[in-house]
């Protein structure tokens, strides 16, 4: 694998993580072959394999039940569509068997899916992708494999939820640190909501920011290592 396919795979991982939501299309059971799309909110899991929760009623996952070949179009608004980076993601969607794993991190990401997750007939599904379009702009246009895309499962994982508590803990004014600094927004209050290899997520007032680790971090104690630095640059630049 050359050096520009892993970082082509690398910015299509990192795009995917700072949204939240895309359109997943799925294949038409009802109106057969046809695509059918919809509207989905998802998570990346620690790998960058997206995770939904749906319904068994609903028609995507009928879909998906009877074919799990499916698209995840990841792209923000912007005035002019054509030309702003976008990732799409062909993969296959499998049915997780536990739906207690993950659901404490979807749900700090997606808090208004809570009365869905308590009902039985919502489970998530994780898109194992196999091959990734990435457009970073005009010009910038690359498909990406799952290995150059895909990171393997760290021990970030089973730490993830003790860095949580830790920072929102005792560092709850480097978070607003950090908003100020990266994002340039004065919030009251921010709260870590998830931390994998390529950076983390706070919620600030309405919002989740997002923020990327100039290396891939794979355990708490590189992690840390990177949040201090971070820390030690917002208080090098607010004391200018």
């Amino acid at each position: 694998m050359s050096e520009a396919e892993k970082t082509n795979g690398e910015t299509a991982r990192r795009f995917v993580r700072a949204h939240q939501s895309g359109v997943l299309s799925t294949i038409s059971q009802r109106v057969e072959g046809f695509p059918f799309g919809s509207v989905a909110p998802f998570m990346l899991d620690q790998t960058g394999c997206p995770v939904i929760l749906i319904s068994t009623l609903a028609e995507h996952t009928k879909n998906i039940d009877a074919d799990p070949r499916v698209s995840l179009i990841v792209q923000p608004y912007s005035p002019d569509m054509q030309i702003a980076g976008r990732v799409t993601l062909l993969g296959r969607a499998r049915r997780l068997d536990n739906k207690s794993a993950l659901g404490p991190r979807y749900l700090r990401f997606h808090p208004q899916a809570e009365s869905y997750f308590a009902m039985h007939d919502f489970h998530f599904y994780r898109i194992e992708p196999v091959r990734v379009r990435f457009i970073g702009g005009f010009g910038k246009i690359h498909w990406v494999e799952p290995a150059q895309y895909l990171l393997p499962d760290t021990a970030l994982t089973a730490q993830e939820n003790d860095i949580l508590d830790h920072m929102n803990a005792d560092h709850a004014d480097t978070l607003r640190a950090y908003c100020r600094q990266v994002h340039g927004l004065e919030t009251p209050q921010a709260t870590m909501i998830g931390i994998d290899p390529d950076g983390f997520d706070v919620r600030a007032k309405t919002q989740i920011l997002r923020f990327d680790f100039d290396v891939a971090v794979m355990d708490a104690q590189q992690a840390r290592r990177a949040l201090i630095e971070l820390a030690a640059a917002a208080k090098t630049a607010t004391s200018r």
